[in-house]
């Protein structure tokens, strides 16, 4: 087998999203909290290989951010097998086009979603 048609590991991507900017040069406390949250799960449930997809100072009434695009495109590149936010509405509040990717998007790609702060865990199995 050639090094083209070796398979990329895949990630976990932990996406970070705040709309209200909070006046500061460097990125909100809340951004840092949620990386600190998601970092914390991710490493307590064996998902060592993680990037941090952050949209800091974006809407989530629209899913046109830069990150979030970014992740997206990985995800249909096969780079990332997870999606890790810390809760539904860090991916998007518009929640039928949430539920889009949830349901549809997702599972299509045989990606994971995984919320640690919902009270009830919303997950795709992969692989089924």
């Amino acid at each position: 087998m050639n090094r083209k048609n070796k398979l990329a590991p895949s990630v976990t991507a932990l996406y970070c999203r705040l709309s209200i900017e909070d006046g500061r040069e460097n990125e909100s406390m809340s951004i840092s909290n949620q990386k600190a949250l998601l970092r914390d799960f991710a490493e307590k449930n064996g998902l060592l290989d993680y990037e941090f997809y952050v949209d800091d100072g974006y809407t989530g009434r629209n899913f046109n951010r830069p990150s979030f695009q970014r992740m997206i495109a990985d995800i249909e590149a096969g780079k990332v097998k997870c999606v890790i936010t810390k809760d539904l509405s860090r991916l998007g509040r518009n929640y039928i086009e949430a539920g889009s990717y949830i349901e549809i998007f997702f599972p299509r790609h045989n990606v994971r979603y995984i919320r640690p702060l919902a009270k009830i865990r919303c997950s795709v199995k992969i692989g089924a």
